[in-house]
């Protein structure tokens, strides 16, 4: 390498400084998605253009969060139970397809010994 190309950039494409850019607002982003939905009190202050402030769920809004997630476990027990039955049926299904297929094979022993 010589003197003349040491501190020089090697040329990048468009894709490239894109991707970059991408991957950077992303990481930034995630971190603030993180600070956000926490639920303890926090001020974000961007580029001093706004401030956003997060206060901690109120009682009202604790006790409809509650509610919300008592409904959403009682449909997820029903899927589950309904999940159950099915699978129930479906193993009652294969054993009587595989006793009918041993009664099947018991059947051509059987034919196999009265032909010899």
């Amino acid at each position: 390498m010589s003197q003349s190309q040491a501190g020089q950039l090697q040329n990048y494409s468009v894709d490239q400084v894109a991707g970059a850019f991408v991957l950077c607002m992303g990481a930034i982003a995630s971190l603030l998605l993180v600070v956000w939905q926490s639920k303890c009190h926090c001020k974000c202050n961007l580029c001093y253009i706004f401030q956003c402030e997060r206060r901690p769920p109120s009682e009202d809004e604790m006790k409809g969060l509650k509610d919300q997630f008592k409904k959403t476990q009682k449909k997820e027990d029903k899927i589950l139970e309904k999940e159950d039955e099915i699978l129930d049926k479906v193993d009652d299904e294969k054993l009587m397809l595989k006793g009918q297929k041993e009664k099947e094979k018991e059947k051509e022993v059987i034919d196999l010994d009265d032909i010899a």
